[in-house]
């Protein structure tokens, strides 16, 4: 009997993928193309609703051969796994060999969100990473994908012709000079299959060998090859991989995050813009426009509401009181009311929001 001790099979790349809307599918067509000795581990991030139940593991495992969960937190890296970001929470890789589970401040309106597992796998596994954009909404992914390329990273991105929704990929491919390659979905396995079986060429400031086709980067401590050419590129780092307190950022400017209030500051990195305020969370232009625009709206419902409520209560007032000039005054008062609500009402139908109906109007035959 052999009695020599078994191990898991080494992992030589890290393999990041983040989709939003369309997703599924391609997560699914990926998922059963893959063979079962693939040499690295795959960890996804797609957008959901914190409280919608996900079966994504459940759908993944039944498309192929390899079994797909959700992690738990400072659980291993094996080979020939995928890893799903469970609702709200973000996907991390900041420690070797380990999977960090994080319930802070969302990026680009999401938790979890791509931009974190992206940039947490590319300080950490540096030249092993590869990052892959498939189909999406809006721009979140973009800063991580830029976070895989100045790390010595590979980068794939699915032709926004190819997605069922483009503007992800788009965003990415304007935003990230470089992009290794950008795919159709059916060219996708066959690419991560040739590039999991490369070797890999390290490249630092002190020379370093290539790595061998039986490396395991998992048990590497502390792969951080790249830093030292980001730093000669004249790009901080920190930016793309710690907290929200980096040393490129302008001073707080007026503009307010739309999660909790704080003051945003702006980053500037190649052709990408990012927000962050104090408290951790993040923003590309594309999300904040949109949150700022839910914040507009959210501020004319309630001014219309209140508005309403106004009118009618001025309106009851006016009918109860028995002194003529206090009876004129409410009257007029809620005249007011209902002009204002019937504006907001207009602002409303124009941004689509509304269909637009007219509204009871106060009586204006007051003597």
């Amino acid at each position: 009997m052999n009695s020599e001790p078994q191990f898991a099979r080494p992992i030589r790349r890290i393999v990041v993928i983040g989709t939003s809307a369309g997703g599924r599918e391609l997560l699914r067509q990926l998922a059963s193309e893959l063979p079962a000795d693939l040499p690295a581990a795959l960890f996804v991030v797609q957008h959901m609703y914190h409280e919608l139940e996900s079966d994504l593991p459940q759908f993944l495992t039944r498309a192929g051969a390899l079994p797909a969960h959700f992690p738990h937190d400072g659980q291993r890296i094996e080979a020939g796994h995928i890893y799903v970001a469970p609702p709200d929470f973000h996907l991390l890789l900041n420690q070797p060999g380990l999977i960090t589970l994080n319930h802070g401040a969302r990026e680009n309106l999401h938790r979890p969100a791509i931009d974190p597992l992206f940039r947490t796998a590319a300080r950490t596994y540096s030249s092993h990473t590869i990052g892959v954009i498939l189909s999406g909404m809006m721009d979140d992914g973009a800063a991580g994908m830029l976070a895989v390329k100045l790390h010595g990273g590979q980068t794939i991105v699915q032709k926004p012709e190819d997605a069922p929704h483009p503007e992800l990929p788009s965003a990415v491919l304007e935003q990230v000079d470089g992009i290794d390659f950008v795919v159709a979905i059916s060219q996708l396995v066959p690419l991560l299959v040739q590039l999991c079986n490369e070797e890999i060429a390290v490249v630092s400031n002190a020379a370093q060998p290539k790595t061998t086709k039986s490396e395991d980067v998992v048990g590497r401590a502390g792969i951080d090859e790249g830093a030292g050419n980001l730093s000669a590129q004249g790009v901080d780092t920190m930016i793309l991989d710690s907290a929200p307190a980096d040393p490129l950022a302008t001073e707080p400017d007026v503009l307010i995050c739309p999660e909790c209030g704080g003051a945003l500051s702006e980053i500037h990195l190649e052709n990408l813009v990012q927000y962050r305020c104090h408290t951790g969370h993040i923003f590309s232009f594309k999300t904040l426009e949109t949150a700022y625009a839910e914040r507009v709206e959210s501020a004319l419902w309630a001014a219309l509401r209140a508005l309403k409520e106004q009118a009618v209560l001025n309106k009851r007032l006016a009918a109860r009181t028995t002194i003529p000039h206090l009876r004129i005054e409410y009257w007029h008062q809620s005249e007011t009311a209902w002009r204002e609500a019937r504006v907001i009402e207009e602002l409303l139908a124009e941004l689509g929001r509304l269909p637009f109906t007219d509204e009871p109007q106060a009586d204006s035959n007051i003597t």
